[in-house]
């Protein structure tokens, strides 16, 4: 055990392992970059509908049961059916595979964030919406003034959530042809190189932790009950 960790250490400080395309930043960077735009796309599908029909209390079940289908689809048979239908995209506008992960990252991600802010819209106490309509808030004013305000944590868990499962999930994209830090997953399995194994799965790790751990402290600064709860501990 002591033998690999020291082979691990080395492999790590190889510099061969931190320069060009295949090194740790070029790969890190793509996976970050192709976990980023999915999270992105998701939140600007998802979250306007959930918002919408938490505010208005319609139809918001039927939604909810429709995006959570999208959960019981596993990402690895999405890859695989949308990697030959992208393909008919320009091979040189992104790396191979690229579509068909961010597809499938897109379809992981809506499912959390829907709910989510779809459940933190629709469970304010109704008591505070007719108050602020009785002070002649407009609709809007209700969503934008007391709704959200009061639902950003659960919404900002719901992403937080969401980028995580990229984040990890992002892997399968060596898979297909895409760089990320999966390349070294995939290529160590098929070298029988157990080190580059272990390398690429805790560069995944890690970073997953590093986006828990900022997206929930992000969590916590947009808690407007935050100041209160401080003052009554």
């Amino acid at each position: 055990m002591i033998d690999f960790l020291g082979q691990v250490w080395d492999w790590f400080g190889d510099p061969a392992n931190w320069t060009g395309n295949r090194g740790l930043p070029g790969l890190l960077r793509s996976h970050v970059f192709l976990s980023a735009v999915s999270v992105a796309t998701a939140a600007v599908v998802a979250l306007p509908v959930a918002v919408w029909l938490g505010h208005t209390r319609r139809g918001g079940a039927l939604a909810v049961s429709l995006v959570n289908v999208g959960r019981a689809i596993p990402s690895f048979g999405l890859i695989g059916v949308f990697f030959p239908l992208t393909l008919m995209f320009e091979p040189t506008s992104r790396p191979l595979g690229f579509w068909a992960t961010f597809i499938a990252m897109v379809a992981l991600a809506m499912p959390p964030m829907f709910v989510n802010a779809y459940t933190g819209i629709r469970e304010i106490d109704p008591a505070l919406t007719e108050a602020a309509r009785g002070m002649g808030m407009t609709g809007r004013q209700v969503l934008t003034g007391v709704e959200l305000p009061l639902a950003l944590p659960l919404v900002m868990a719901g992403i937080r959530n969401a980028a995580v499962a990229v984040v990890a999930t992002v892997t399968l994209s060596a898979w297909v042809g895409c760089s990320s830090l999966g390349t070294y997953v995939f290529v160590g399995f098929a070298q029988r190189d157990r080190v580059m194994v272990f390398a690429g799965g805790l560069a995944v790790a890690l970073l997953s932790i590093v986006t828990e751990l900022t997206l929930g402290g992000v969590e916590r600064l947009v808690d407007p009950l935050r100041p209160m709860r401080r003052r009554r501990r």
